[in-house]
């Protein structure tokens, strides 16, 4: 999908300029020349970036950038020809992302724009365990196979996670007990047969593919098909 820009710039022969640059590079542009209807256009329409002149009539940018912020974080880049440190230290205090000096070189704004765009993208989630068709979410702690919801206790959500971090490698049930119960318990290792017995009521039992499989005289694995059970 492309990313939607939105320029707020007054003078229209710059405003043509960023936007067929801008639309050459691939993203959706609209233009507005004034603080008011460009504020409104920022407000009510699904944009990624805006590109925010200060001497705009109605209102100048400085306003804008603080309405915006008062209702969205959307990356804002400042473009003037004033170049006073304190007006540059106004807008960044104001909110805005970054500060660009007319005249500019465009190979610079396209950078900066890249620079500000992948701030706002969130991070790959790294949370969200899959294995098969089992789905855990490490933040959240729910847990879904085909789909389905799932409940699980505190330790057959840790038994889970540690089995299929480990897929397809068979574990001894002392090599269970350590990670998942930790170093400092003393218990049988029977807990662990136990937990196994819990953790396949809930993730196979309902379900024709069996995941959870036994190795006679190891221990347990998971794994989509099955050797021994």
């Amino acid at each position: 999908m492309k990313e939607k820009i939105l320029i707020i710039e007054d003078e229209k022969h710059i405003a043509r300029f960023l936007q067929l640059e801008f639309e050459h590079e691939g993203y959706t542009v609209t233009v507005t020349y004034d603080g008011l209807s460009g504020l409104k256009e920022a407000l009510e329409g699904d944009y990624d970036l805006v590109l925010l002149d200060i001497m705009l009539p109605g209102i100048d940018g400085f306003e804008v950038l603080k309405k915006i912020r008062e209702h969205s974080d959307i990356p804002v880049i400042m473009l003037t020809a004033k170049y006073e440190v304190k007006d540059k230290v106004e807008g960044l205090d104001i909110g805005a992302d970054d500060y660009v000096t007319k005249p500019f070189s465009i190979e610079e704004l396209f950078a900066r724009v890249r620079a500000a765009l992948r701030k706002k993208k969130p991070h790959l989630k790294k949370d969200v365990l899959r294995y098969s068709d089992i789905t855990m979410d490490l933040t959240t702690h729910e847990v879904r196979r085909a789909g389905i919801k799932i409940e699980l206790t505190k330790k057959e959500f840790d038994l889970l996670e540690f089995l299929i971090k480990n897929a397809n490698i068979a574990l001894t049930r002392e090599k269970i007990l350590e990670c998942v119960w930790g170093y400092d318990y003393y218990g049988d290792t029977n807990i662990v047969d136990v937990y196994i017995r819990y953790l396949r009521s809930k993730i196979d039992d309902p379900f024709d593919r069996k995941l959870i499989h036994t190795i006679r005289g190891v221990g347990y694995t998971l794994k989509e098909d099955k050797d021994e059970d």
